[in-house]
């Protein structure tokens, strides 16, 4: 993996190994480069591209990966870097798309420790991390759990509790949130900015902090993941639009071509006020009262105004995960 796409961490911001207490170089060593090709005709070809890469991390001895889903989400074919350098082809096993997780599995031996899973319920705001992404040492970073909350992505995402830390990463995809312990909390997901407080004339100031999917949602449906190739419970109902909160309302941004939304004529500029008669109030109530309609295939009733004109429309949902590639090999 190039250094502009895995820049190294600043000799200052990396972790000292005399200072902790688990092996910081057999931890590291269970992180992998994880890099994909998407066919042109996937549904997320056009937003999230063709070529993909990131990191990875093993979780058993078995050769099963743990990464940020988007980087596999409709990959035709998946390559795995070890610590060593040795480069081995993989499959998607699974993808999750409540939690963002994906699960790829080694075609291969890949002769590195696997990364034993924590509990997210143990962290504490303040608490001393560490954010690796692969390529050792040098891409450690020393950080801080700033925040444990709700996240909403525009893209029909929602995390009741997503995992918050500063300084960030600059490689965030897919890296490994590892605790004083030794052990995984959270795989890396964005890039986001937060408040960090008021500087000496009042003026609130922001900072760049990475958000992390907790591993708890990964060790909560491991089972089904690897027999399934997704959560054995029923799929919640999808739309196909992105959707940002703008001041008090709720603005569609765009939407998947040919999708549900696409297909019931939603635009991007469009204002959702309520669904299925119940007024919406911001981007994490939007998507729970969608999901809250019923199973993926239920008509959602929507009511939206486009160009001061208001009226009703019904979008058919589908399931997310069947509209788009399946993962190959189960």
């Amino acid at each position: 993996m190039s250094d502009s796409i895995n820049p190294e961490v600043s000799v200052e911001q990396r972790p000292d190994p005399a200072r902790l207490a688990f092996d910081l170089n057999r931890v590291l060593a269970s992180l992998v480069a994880v890099r994909s090709h998407i066919p042109e005709e996937a549904l997320t070809a056009s937003v999230l591209g063709t070529e993909r890469a990131g990191h990875g991390v093993v979780i058993d001895d078995t050769g099963l990966v743990v990464t940020i889903g988007y980087l596999v989400m409709e990959a035709e074919f998946v390559w795995l870097t070890t610590a060593s350098g040795h480069t081995l082809q993989a499959h998607v096993l699974a993808y999750d798309s409540e939690s963002g997780l994906g699960l790829v599995q080694a075609l291969g031996v890949m002769g590195q420790p696997a990364m034993t899973c924590g509990s997210t319920a143990r962290l504490n705001l303040g608490a001393s991390m560490l954010v690796a992404a692969y390529g050792g040492h040098a891409h450690a970073l020393c950080t801080q759990v700033t925040g444990k909350r709700e996240f909403a992505g525009y893209w029909e995402y929602l995390l009741d509790e997503a995992i918050f830390t500063a300084p960030a990463h600059p490689s965030w995809g897919g890296a490994a949130l590892i605790g004083e312990d030794g052990l995984l909390y959270g795989i890396g997901s964005l890039l986001v900015q937060e408040t960090s407080g008021a500087d000496d004339e009042g003026e609130q100031q922001s900072r760049d902090c990475n958000m992390f999917v907790p591993i708890d949602l990964l060790s909560n449906n491991l089972d089904d993941l690897k027999l399934y190739g997704r959560p054995n419970r029923s799929p919640r109902p999808w739309l196909g639009m992105f959707a940002y909160d703008v001041g008090d309302s709720l603005v569609v941004a765009g939407v998947y071509k040919d999708g549900p939304a696409d297909r019931a004529d939603l635009r991007p500029g469009d204002v959702v006020l309520d669904v299925d008669g119940r007024p919406v109030a911001g981007l994490a109530d939007f998507f729970r009262s969608i999901w809250a309609v019923g199973e993926a295939g239920v008509p959602v009733p929507l009511t939206v105004v486009r160009d001061a004109q208001k009226f009703d429309v019904t979008v058919q949902s589908v399931d997310r995960t069947a509209l788009g590639q399946p993962a190959n090999l189960h």
